[in-house]
């Protein structure tokens, strides 16, 4: 287990819940897929995936890195510097 007692999880399933979150298909999110610019991100959105990472995985994630969340590659690398997700 993770410091946060959360079992880390992998990039599928990190996928499946940001697809769930932008209820779009797991096949439309892609490693480097642009949230904003192919997935047509708000920030309400973007606020939303940011919420449930954070309770999902137990993280505290400030407004700086919300900013970083740009594609499933920067919220995996994200999550696995705070512990909460294997490489």
């Amino acid at each position: 287990m993770s410091e946060q007692g959360v079992l880390p999880a992998s990039v599928d399933e990190l996928r499946k819940l940001v697809a769930d979150v932008l209820d779009r298909d797991e096949a439309s999110i892609g490693y480097e897929t642009h949230f904003l610019n192919e997935l047509q991100v708000d920030s309400l959105m973007a606020l939303e995936v940011l919420v449930t990472l954070e309770r999902r995985y137990q993280v505290k994630l400030g407004e700086d890195e919300l900013k970083q969340l740009t594609c499933l590659r920067s919220v995996h690398e994200l999550l696995r510097a705070r512990g909460a997700m294997a490489d």
